[in-house]
């Protein structure tokens, strides 16, 4: 019986050596979390600098992220540590500037050292014999060490070797290591190697408090940071934040921070859809993240900076807490919930922006009439805008975009069935042409604010206004109280009892045989200017902001608002 206990006893000590370390702290489930890309590419780093938000704890844990992006503890600062930075493993120096990569007579964090002889198990073993030695714990491929020093080149690392008597190696890092100091100095407080596989993981606070904050390049972040070294370059930073917690950073500077609420409701459902979509599509995985921080994906700047007047709101909070959890459907799939500001009078549809899908690819992306936003125009400074070329301007400019050498001699525009410009095809004097196809190709070919336009107020010869280009929709007839029949002109709308207004038959949504206005085709002759007049900002797919601001004056709700700009879509909690 003894002999089983002992033999019970030594295989949980092997267990226990052998055994990963488990989390001392989890940054969450993981089912709702996401990696938020803050510095990627040529932003990238070569030391990331964090300091703890006064008032919204103190002090930092080192680990990694799991793969269910949960956070696991290897180390940790005492409160006192408010300020570090992680920096690729290589010789680095403190200077005025930050830390650089050349001599700049500063403080040198080298990336050569001496490590003692023996590996650790557990943190608080590595520690105490690295405050003996006056070194610091690094964590290696899954093991703890202690290392002293750094050093600028092996031989002076040997140099200072021979002077020890307790013996060591010289040692570095992979291109994958990072090194934590104490901002500003040349004092290692941590040092991570995983590999290619595995990151260092940053949570700030060791005092418990709820919600910390820390600031990063000018802005305030709840969650977690991660950092990644991609092919062993510099210091991808990467924000690990739940999905609610990321929306808030999201809405109020997508949408203007003090906005009604229910267009603050309806941007949160639309980002939160949109972010949730990007951790199914994997579209950023290769650069280590799901969503990066730009209108390339959607704008996020976490808890805001140090302006007053810039930053989540009471009212943008309220937003996101009432919507937490919801998210817009088609037929049981996410929706793709795009937005931009403002569409001079109606959206468009997505084959007609993106010539890379099909139509009918996503029906609730099609074009919707809006008669909102004009409610806004007074406050939306592109409710209007104008854009003037001379002729030489012009050919400059497409010149350098398509080539060629030929004068611009005149241009032909095709007006979707909504009002916006689709395709352009550019005459040269030559005799040649050139066609662009996709709205979002006129649209930067020409450094325009909105694919909704007029050029020298060319239009079919009916209204030279830009809002309703396009022409009539024969077939649809309108009976007045009196009894009179008319022809009615543009696409017929239905006014609910709340004063919603509807599209009658949406184009790939209502399947009913009903009219489809087809698109125009405007000729605008030569000229020695040329000035571009339209209204809009932005891609003008899915939901106008400014029109869902005034939806929501109008009392009108979140779901209405989204339902209106994503017809055949609905709102529910995912």
């Amino acid at each position: 019986m003894n002999r089983k206990i002992m033999q019970l006893a030594a295989f949980l000590l092997i267990f226990t050596l052998i055994s990963p370390i488990l989390p001392a702290q989890a940054a969450g489930d993981g089912s709702d979390m996401l990696r938020v890309g803050l510095t990627h590419a040529s932003g990238a780093l070569t030391a990331a600098n964090l300091e703890n938000n006064t008032g919204y704890g103190s002090g930092y844990r080192f680990g990694y992220f799991d793969n269910a992006l949960s956070f696991v503890e290897l180390a940790r600062t005492d409160s006192s540590q408010t300020r570090i930075s992680m920096l690729k493993s290589q010789n680095l120096w403190y200077g005025s500037g930050g830390y650089e990569s050349h001599s700049n007579g500063g403080a040198l964090v080298g990336c050569y050292h001496i490590q003692i002889p023996g590996v650790y198990y557990h943190y608080a073993d590595a520690r105490n014999d690295a405050e003996i030695f006056n070194g610091f714990v690094a964590w290696i491929n899954g093991t703890y060490q202690v290392r002293v020093g750094s050093y600028a080149s092996s031989q002076e690392a040997q140099n200072a070797l021979a002077g020890m008597s307790s013996g060591g190696t010289v040692v570095g890092t992979s291109s994958y290591g990072i090194t934590v100091v104490a901002t500003g100095t040349n004092r290692i407080l941590f040092q991570f190697d995983g590999g290619a596989d595995r990151h260092l993981g940053v949570m700030p606070d060791v005092t418990g408090v709820p919600a910390p904050r820390t600031w990063f390049a000018g802005y305030k972040y709840e969650g977690g940071f991660q950092y990644r070294r991609m092919g062993g370059g510099d210091v991808t930073v990467i924000n690990v934040i739940s999905l609610d917690d990321y929306v808030r950073g999201v809405a109020p500077y997508e949408m203007g921070r003090s906005w009604p609420l229910e267009a603050l409701k309806a941007q949160a459902t639309c980002a939160r859809t949109y972010a949730r979509i990007q951790l199914e599509v994997h579209k950023h995985n290769s650069k280590g993240y799901d969503i990066c921080n730009t209108d390339d994906c959607q704008v996020y700047y976490g808890m805001g900076s140090n302006r007053t007047d810039w930053g989540p709101t009471e009212v943008s909070n309220q937003a996101c807490a009432e919507t937490a959890g919801m998210y817009i459907w088609y037929r049981g799939k996410l929706a793709e919930t795009y937005y931009s500001s403002s569409h001079g009078g109606a959206s468009e549809e997505i084959a007609n922006v993106w010539t890379n899908n099909k139509a009918g690819d996503f029906p609730y992306l099609c074009g919707v009439t809006d008669p909102y936003e004009a409610d806004l125009a007074d406050s939306n400074s592109y409710s209007s805008w104008s854009k003037t070329y001379t002729r030489s301007e012009l050919t400059a400019r497409i010149q350098s975009k398509l080539g060629g050498s030929s004068p611009v001699k005149s241009l032909e525009l095709t007006y979707s069935p909504t009002g916006n410009v689709i395709a352009a095809k550019i005459y040269y004097d030559n005799g040649r042409s050139h066609v662009i196809s996709g709205g979002e190709d006129v649209r930067n070919l020409f450094n325009l604010s909105s694919i909704r336009f007029t050029v020298n107020g060319a239009t079919n010869g009916t209204d030279p206004n830009p809002s309703v280009p396009g022409g009539t929709a024969d077939g649809n007839y309108v009976i007045s109280g009196d009894g009179q029949i008319s022809l009615q002109d543009g696409d017929p709308y239905a006014i609910t009892g709340n004063g919603l207004v509807s599209p009658l038959y949406s184009r790939g949504v209502d399947s009913r045989s009903v009219h489809t206005p087809t698109s125009t085709t405007v000729t605008v002759a030569a000229a020695d200017r040329f000035v571009f007049s339209g209204a809009g900002w932005g891609h003008q797919l899915g939901m106008s902001q400014y029109g869902a601001n005034a939806m929501a004056r109008r009392g009108m709700t979140y779901e209405q608002i989204i339902e209106f700009y994503f017809p055949g879509v609905n709102v529910a909690r995912g």
